[in-house]
């Protein structure tokens, strides 16, 4: 995807640093020290700032993330063999900042704004990367859902808007699924969407980008992507560039999803940049402010006030496990700064469960204050439900003699596991998933096999749809299940199943 780039880093940066007003700067030059594997050494410029752009005499940018009392250290922002030991060095005043606004929704950007169709974005605003996170006074609490469209997750798991839900699991058990899907399911409800990829191949993100479009998700998604192939330094950059192209959006009152995918690689790109500019390692080699890394990113998501405009800004940042260790040191991290996490286990990927989400292991902090109220009369009990199944469940693969009211258990816990498999691109929405959870409560499908249980499902939404449209309009415009929708649905099921 990079070939498709029109012009190099240094003479975008160069264009984007001409295009502002800088006020005059009294600065020394400097000289270039040491180098080598993209990290630079400059001497004699005691006046620069973290994240500055330094401007080097071959034309070349690079970004300080290193300040020393003789020295800086930067990295540079692209693989550039100009630069040579002795060459002179300036700053430019400026932090690295990315366009935002209108001009970004369907667009794919690398994270400092160059689009990959080579078109120019013509941006009326630029935000720096690095923004401070909205203050405690100007938040609001959480209260309103956003909907991923996987029944088990809006169910027992809900996802408001302005938290921050981590995805975490092994590699190949539906994470980025689960993000991409979610973008889909935001079709029509106002939400703007951004795609983030970090350290992914260029043919996954094109993979990507092509899933959104097929599925006319580009008109309100953006994607920033800084791929394998690139230098450290814009792995470090994308999800940065990421949550500043939202910040516009949500504070103009608007609604925004960010998925990021993933903070792993992102974590191992800085742990690179950061042994390069020789920081001494920590745990895991990682340097000692690997936490602050994704505490001052996540703590940008936010529900703003209304004195603030409203807007939000939801994070669901994608973790990679190995081998199921969700106490190694970048997870535990990540799990203690978000609002709760979804948890993918690898065993129940290839036991055909789809999402294959951990129930016992997954959590949201801001729980049913962030599910519609049709939604909490008909999801009460499933989480118990599934867990006693689970139990059970584990003691019935030895053959023990089960009684009756086991038995009724395991059939109706695995009616629910059922019900709960959902695939690729297969979303539904709120009515859908309350009546389904509805009929599932009041046994309707008691004595249909697993595998018809997708199909019988679904045959029942398009039922009452076709012959009860104002129960199912009632509900997703309303949000309840009042008592005379509930009386329509019951006759419903009783009509459905006699046939």
């Amino acid at each position: 995807m990079n070939n498709n780039l029109t012009e190099n880093i240094s003479s975008y940066l160069k264009r984007i640093i001409d295009e502002y007003e800088v006020k005059p700067i009294s600065y020394r030059y400097g000289s270039v020290e040491k180098l080598g594997d993209g990290v630079v050494r400059v001497a004699n410029l005691p006046d620069c700032c973290y994240g500055e752009l330094l401007e080097f005499e071959s034309g070349a940018y690079g970004m300080v993330l290193d300040l020393e009392e003789n020295r800086v250290g930067a990295v540079l922002l692209e693989k550039s063999n100009l630069v040579r030991v002795g060459e002179t060095v300036k700053g430019t005043g400026r932090v690295v900042r990315v366009p935002v606004g209108d001009c970004c929704l369907g667009r794919v950007l690398d994270p400092i704004g160059r689009t990959f169709d080579g078109e120019e974005l013509k941006a009326s605003e630029y935000y720096p990367v690095e923004r401070p996170a909205p203050k405690l006074i100007d938040r609001r609490p959480v209260d309103t859902p956003l909907q991923t469209g996987f029944i088990s997750i809006d169910s027992m798991i809900p996802i408001g808007r302005g938290q921050r839900e981590l995805i975490i699991g092994d590699r190949q058990t539906g994470k980025t699924s689960i993000g991409i899907d979610t973008i889909i399911n935001q079709k029509g409800q106002n939400v703007i969407c951004i795609y983030c990829a970090i350290g992914q191949k260029a043919s996954t993100v094109a993979g990507v980008i092509k899933t959104l479009r097929d599925n006319d998700a580009m008109d309100y998604s953006i994607v920033v992507s800084a791929t394998a192939a690139d230098s450290p330094a814009m792995q470090y950059l994308a999800p940065y560039s990421a949550c500043a192209i939202g910040e516009y959006f949500m504070e103009h009152g608007k609604d925004v999803l960010i998925v990021y995918d993933d903070l792993s690689k992102h974590a191992i790109a800085y742990r690179t940049m950061s042994l390069l500019l020789h920081r001494p390692p920590g745990r895991e080699a990682y340097p000692g402010d690997v936490f602050y890394l994704h505490s001052r990113l996540l703590e940008r998501a936010a529900c703003l006030s209304k004195e603030k405009g409203g807007g939000t800004l939801t994070a669901l940042p994608i973790i990679e496990t190995m081998g199921g260790n969700i106490s190694a040191y970048i997870p535990t991290n990540v799990i203690s700064i978000t609002d709760g996490q979804i948890y993918l286990e690898s065993e129940l990927f290839h036991s055909g469960v789809r999402p294959a989400v951990n129930t016992g292991l997954s959590v949201s902090r801001v729980g049913r204050s962030a599910q519609r109220e049709a939604m909490k009369k008909v999801s009460g009990s499933l989480r118990i439900e599934l867990a006693q199944y689970r139990e059970m469940a584990v003691f019935a693969r030895f053959g023990a003699d089960i009684d009756d009211t086991t038995k009724a258990l395991l059939e109706r816990g695995e009616h629910l596991t059922a019900l709960f498999n959902q695939g690729r691109l297969d979303t539904y929405s709120l009515s859908e998933m309350v009546i389904m959870l509805y009929a599932f409560n009041k046994k309707a499908f008691a004595g249909v096999e697993n595998s018809q249980l997708d199909e019988k499902s679904h045959e029942l939404y398009e039922f009452v749809k076709k012959n009860y449209p104002a129960a199912v309009k009632n509900i997703e415009t309303t949000y309840d299940l009042d008592d005379s929708t509930k009386e329509t649905l019951k006759k419903a099921i009783k009509e459905w199943v006699a046939l």
